[in-house]
């Protein structure tokens, strides 16, 4: 994948010096230094962040066995897999998990997409933030739980009503980080890419866009989390299939282990998210210091 990097291709005349030097040097050492400071490499740095919840997990299995967890309050991760077996082969488990990834990803894509818009209008016009952020913020500020009453007014408990939620608790966490992220450039690049002579078009694709990225990348995955708990707010009501309704519907007959899998599995999917965003920082972000190195 391509990088974006606002001073590749920026570099006045005769000025002697290449452009990456400009750049000020960062108080900390990059994450590479890092790394090779504390002697282990990148997989060693992996293995060594799962140790803790792998021990959880041990912990958590040895004490259901011994009896000191009732298998009421906390079933044992054991028992928990062997559920998680029975509903896949009945087919059930899969029905669920994909409708709730269907429901997160088609709200993520609206939601994301109008939080990147409003936040870069917003970014680029003072004009735009009096018109528009202080109606965005106040909306912000509302619980999805008080919102849940009138969302199921207007769109009823059907498909809209849970894709609504997640596109309106995604749309925040883009738009404020975009805003972020657009005023944060450094004006020194803007005019030098002016210097350059560079056009809007190109002053926003070569200089504000790259610059703004860190910060945006950064709010897609606050999003991703936010999406998970809408969406999880959104399947609780009048929901007849997702991750949600499997747990809620387990509470009836307290089916403890069928509740812990749903959560384990939201906590998987939400790693899962994460690790992508990171993996786009580590592609889009190759040129800057503290994102090309991170494993």
């Amino acid at each position: 994948m391509t990088t974006l990097d606002p001073l590749a291709s920026l570099s006045l005349p005769g000025a002697g010096v290449p452009p990456r030097r400009a750049l000020p040097k960062a108080v900390s050492p990059s994450p590479s230094r890092q790394t090779a400071r504390s002697g282990l490499g990148p997989y060693g740095l992996f293995v060594i962040s799962w140790l803790a919840p792998v021990a959880l997990v041990a912990v958590w299995e040895v004490l259901a066995r011994a009896g000191w967890i009732s298998p009421q309050v906390l079933p044992a991760p054991s028992k928990v897999l062997t559920t998680a077996w029975k509903l896949t082969l009945n087919g059930s488990l899969l029905l669920d998990l994909g409708t709730s990834l269907l429901r997160a990803a088609v709200g993520f894509a609206i939601g994301g997409g109008i939080g990147f818009a409003l936040g870069t209008l917003v970014g680029f016009s003072r004009l735009a933030e009096a018109a528009i952020d202080r109606s965005v913020q106040m909306i912000r500020a509302i619980p999805f739980l008080a919102l849940l009453p009138l969302v199921i007014v207007w769109f009823g408990v059907g498909e809209s009503q849970k894709i609504f939620l997640v596109a309106l608790g995604v749309a925040f966490p883009i738009y404020i980080n975009t805003v972020l992220g657009i005023r944060q450039v450094d004006p020194k690049l803007v005019e030098l890419g002016r210097v350059r002579n560079l056009g809007p078009i190109q002053l926003i694709r070569r200089i504000i866009l790259p610059g703004a990225l860190p910060s945006i990348l950064t709010g897609v995955r606050y999003a991703l989390a936010t999406a998970w708990l809408a969406l999880v707010v959104a399947e609780t009501i009048g929901a007849q299939s997702g991750l949600g309704f499997l747990a809620m519907d387990a509470r009836e007959f307290l089916r403890t282990d069928v509740i812990v899998l749903a959560i384990v599995l939201y906590a998987l999917i939400g790693i899962a998210a994460d690790s992508i965003a990171r993996h786009l920082e580590r592609s889009l972000l190759a040129w800057h210091p503290n994102f090309g190195d991170r494993r």
